[in-house]
């Protein structure tokens, strides 16, 4: 037997929204991601205001997790900073730090994910953790949010052509 040995992945990336840091920050709320990310699912579990705050905790749908559990580890909407940990029980511990820059007509969105392995399994998803697969989730990421915020809904994602 083997003994296992966790990989961790980090990958960072900045986004580029076109609207003051203040309409941005509360959009990073597991409520309000529901306005303006397409697919995104989340279930509550704890909130004193019902939306996001430091503790905040709350479960999300995505592919092979269906039962990850978030909570907000630090939310400073003076600064722009807000950091989540993700655990996903059977596979991964994640952490998504974000911090937004004022600039002269946009805000700058400062990504950092960190990924690590619990087990094989963990690790054979970091393995296809690719850099390309979390630009293009960012990239997706930051058109939905830029389009929200100029026409005040949805961007949809592409769905698979019908054959």
């Amino acid at each position: 037997m083997s003994e296992f040995v966790a990989q961790r992945v980090t990958r960072t990336y900045v986004q580029n929204v076109k609207a003051p840091a203040e309409q941005i920050f509360p959009l990073f709320c597991p409520v309000r991601q529901m306005e303006w990310l397409d697919g995104w699912e989340y279930e509550m579990v704890y909130s004193k205001s019902g939306f996001a705050e430091e503790g905040c905790v709350f479960k999300s749908r995505s592919i092979g997790d269906k039962d990850a559990v978030w909570v907000i580890s630090k939310h400073d909407p003076d600064s722009f900073i807000i950091e989540f940990v993700r655990v996903a029980p059977q596979r991964w511990i994640g952490k998504v730090y974000m911090e937004l820059e004022r600039r002269p007509g946009f805000t700058n969105v400062y990504v950092n994910y960190s990924i690590t392995a619990k087990n094989e399994e963990g690790n054979d998803i970091n393995n296809g953790y690719t850099e390309r697969h979390f630009i293009a989730f960012m990239k997706w990421w930051e058109r939905s949010i830029n389009y929200f915020l100029k026409y005040g809904k949805k961007l949809k994602k592409p769905r698979p052509a019908r054959k």
